[in-house]
């Protein structure tokens, strides 16, 4: 009884260790982000909750409507070859093309003539953040840090800002044109070679500019090309005009974020995982007894085929499954015309984690079934017993330790099936998002919080799969010592008596010579 409590507070003293951790890191996380985001932000700009808005102490101006576009496109629209675009909230929002060492933010010339916008009269000159633009460029830093989630910041490296109010700007052998209105209502930043820009609306002065700028770059043999990391859009207002409303911190931001949580994919992998495992641990046990009783040389190909999920990489299973049962194979399309349509449903999850852990039970149910003693087999069917009595009475309960073991560990597998799953069954939130498909996508969609807290749960997850079988495997081995003990025991004290009994036997009956050699012999 002592042994058991003091496992019983080693496993609850571990579960709170892991909680502990789990919450002390969930909590530094933010302050740690804010710390290196103040590295080179001013520590007066406030940023709000969302990542939309920002302000700082003692400015006129603030931004609105934040957002950042990471990716562009080159495609022609109605035939018409725009360059590479990157979309811009409206015709009056700014936008900053950023680049591996400069920033080119257009303010609109209406926001430029504005009283409230000081940096206005250093229009088209060079900036490190030493002058009048330092509060505009910390609070971009700022509102990039915090939606860059994992990406390249405005403020990772050392670059030149360029601030310029007019709609064309010459950079680096391109053109960068703002507000062009490519769709009706959409508006893009277009960048060109400025080869490929004669003849359209590019200025006197611009042309100057073009022409120095392509002589400097042929003098020291650069491209006449840009490449832009990713462009910032927004709304530059007065300050008065913006409410920015921080964001909490502390064991506050912590209840917050926990009440905004998805938690679907959780209970989508453990339903999923939990009916995989009643075909799984049917088929496992059930194909390892089968192997025991077929020949040797079709009991290799037959342990091949039903091993071969363990080798293959997930998204090979999953691609399998999707052309077995999909419209492009006989099984498929009779399914379809049956009115089972299995491939991106719920069934076809279960099917995903079924074939990707089946082979961790068979393997397991297998090694059992191969260590226990042909003996105690023979003997049972020497006593008239059944194939399926010696299977459900004497080999599942000698052999369940591993058994039970190697059920935890095809669970376990199960709800971490990301590969297959996506192949076969989609993302489809509440439907086949399991928790390994949410951290992906999630980190995909620059929501890295949330991913986080998916990968510490399914660590915690994967951490009480091994404590569990770890503590089983401990207390079935102390059950068969004691048992081992207790045998010896009782034969020990079978000999004794019998040895007792013949002594006594040999004294009531036998000469006396006789009970001497007993003696002697006991």
């Amino acid at each position: 009884m002592s042994k058991r409590l003091a496992n019983t507070r080693i496993i609850a003293f571990s579960l709170a260790f892991i909680l502990f951790i789990t919450l002390v890191i969930a909590l530094t996380m933010p302050a740690m982000a804010d710390e290196k985001t103040t590295l080179s932000i001013e520590a007066n700009t406030t940023v709000s909750a969302d990542g939309r808005s920002a302000s700082a102490e003692d400015v006129p101006f603030a931004i609105n409507d934040f957002v950042r576009f990471n990716t562009g496109t080159a495609k022609a629209y109605e035939g018409i070859d725009y360059g590479y675009r990157f979309p811009m909230l409206d015709a009056n929002s700014f936008a900053v093309v950023v680049t591996a060492d400069s920033a080119v933010i257009y303010v609109p010339a209406t926001v430029a003539e504005s009283s409230w916008f000081r940096p206005a009269q250093q229009s088209e000159k060079g900036f490190t953040g030493e002058d009048d633009l330092t509060p505009l460029i910390s609070m971009l830093a700022a509102l990039d840090s915090a939606v860059s989630s994992g990406g390249t910041e405005l403020s990772a490296s050392q670059r030149q800002f360029i601030l310029t109010t007019t709609t064309e700007y010459q950079f680096k052998g391109s053109l960068i044109d703002f507000g062009v209105e490519v769709e009706p209502e959409h508006y893009y930043v277009t960048i060109k070679p400025v080869e490929g820009t004669a003849g359209s609306r590019i200025t006197e002065q611009a042309e100057s500019a073009s022409q120095t700028e392509s002589a400097s770059q042929q003098e020291s043999g650069a491209q006449p090309a840009i490449d832009v990391q990713f462009v910032l859009s927004g709304h530059m207002l007065a300050a008065s005009e913006v409410t920015v409303v921080p964001a909490v911190s502390g064991f506050a931001s912590l209840q917050e974020f926990l009440h905004g949580i998805d938690y679907r994919p959780f209970w989508v992998s453990l339903r999923t995982s939990a009916v995989a495992m009643i075909f799984v641990f049917i088929l496992g046990l059930l194909a390892a007894h089968l192997s025991l009783k077929i020949n040797s040389r079709l009991k290799g190909v037959l342990d091949s085929f039903f091993t071969i999920p363990m080798v293959l990489p997930p998204t090979v299973c999953g691609f399998l499954l999707l052309v077995m049962f999909g419209n492009s194979t006989a099984v498929g399309r009779w399914l379809i015309d049956h009115g089972i349509s299995l491939v991106f449903s719920w069934p076809a999850a279960v099917l995903a984690a079924i074939v990707v852990s089946f082979p961790l039970m068979y393997r397991t149910a297998r090694g059992a079934f191969e260590a226990l003693d042909p003996a105690l087999l023979d003997a049972a069917r020497t006593l008239g017993w059944k194939e399926s009595r010696i299977f459900t009475r004497l080999m599942l309960p000698l052999a369940w330790p591993s058994i039970a073991a190697g059920t935890v560990l095809a669970f376990a597998r199960a709800m971490g099936e990301f590969g297959a799953t996506l192949f076969v069954a989609g993302n489809y939130a509440g439907v086949t998002q399991t928790m390994p498909i949410a951290i992906y996508f999630q980190w995909m969609g620059g929501h890295s919080d949330v991913a986080t807290f998916w990968v510490f749960v399914v660590i915690l997850i994967s951490f009480i799969v091994i404590l569990f079988i770890n503590w089983y495997a401990s207390h079935t081995q102390r059950f068969r010592q004691g048992g081992a003990d207790l045998a010896d025991d009782s034969f020990q004290l079978s000999a004794d008596e019998g040895i007792s009994a013949l002594a006594t036997v040999g004294g009531a009956g036998k000469p006396k010579g006789a009970k001497v050699k007993a003696d002697k012999r006991r």
